[in-house]
């Protein structure tokens, strides 16, 4: 089933976490994609091609991306799609939606939708995978169980959630050009994420671990998870 990036609007406001760093707004958020490049010297874009590359997209697959934010993530996994594989992307920022509407508006197999990740939802059908990309580290963790269980309920059984995000560290062991940054600008729950058992986690919610990569010294890794059937 094909869909098309028509935006539908949200019931309530999007904004409920004011010390995290995932709901960004006005111009930051207008500008995303272009500030994260600047600072990161350019690393990001390249990175995150090799990380969708990594996840092993069939051209059939159904992909749901839930907090695919301006569309840079779809547009880069539709590459590898026919005709017959689709992506749903969820987020609730207006000008996220806007970005990925703008963004995608050619590609006929990409759907956008206005929707909360961290109450339980439900869509039409079932997906083979799931992405949640640097998203799960900015939400308090009893959200965080809640998102990755609509990640549960929204796949099919034996279907993939990839977790890209955040490895398990500590902080006095990065060295000292990526441990600034992070301390910086990184939200309160961020320092929580990195301390948790995240195979473990994910274990408990119905996923088995397969496979990992890991980037930037140990910082950053990308996670594939199947839903147990």
């Amino acid at each position: 089933m094909q869909g098309s990036s028509k935006v539908s609007k949200p019931k309530e406001s999007p904004y409920l976490y004011p010390d995290s760093k995932i709901e960004i707004r006005g111009f930051l958020a207008r500008h995303y994609d272009l500030l994260l490049n600047l600072v990161t010297f350019g690393w990001y874009s390249s990175f995150l091609r090799e990380a969708i590359a990594w996840m092993g997209i069939q051209p059939s697959d159904r992909i749901i991306d839930l907090g695919a934010g301006t569309g840079r993530n779809a547009c880069l996994m539709a590459r590898y799609l026919s005709e017959e594989g689709r992506i749903v992307g969820i987020d609730i920022g207006e000008e996220m939606a806007a970005q990925f509407e703008k963004r995608c508006r050619s590609l006929g197999n990409v759907a956008f939708q206005r929707q909360r990740i961290d109450i339980p939802f439900r869509l039409e059908g079932t997906f083979d995978k799931a992405l949640l990309s640097f998203v799960l580290h900015g939400f308090p963790h009893e959200v965080r169980e809640i998102i990755v269980d609509n990640c549960f309920n929204l796949l099919e059984p034996g279907g993939r959630l990839i977790l890209l995000d955040y490895n398990e560290f500590s902080l006095g062991d990065l060295p000292w050009y990526l441990r600034i940054p992070f301390k910086v600008t990184e939200c309160p729950y961020a320092f929580d994420f990195i301390e948790r058992d995240t195979a473990a986690f994910l274990k408990r919610h119905g996923f088995v671990l397969e496979k990992k990569r890991i980037f930037l010294k140990g910082m950053i890794r990308c996670l594939s998870a199947a839903r147990e059937k």
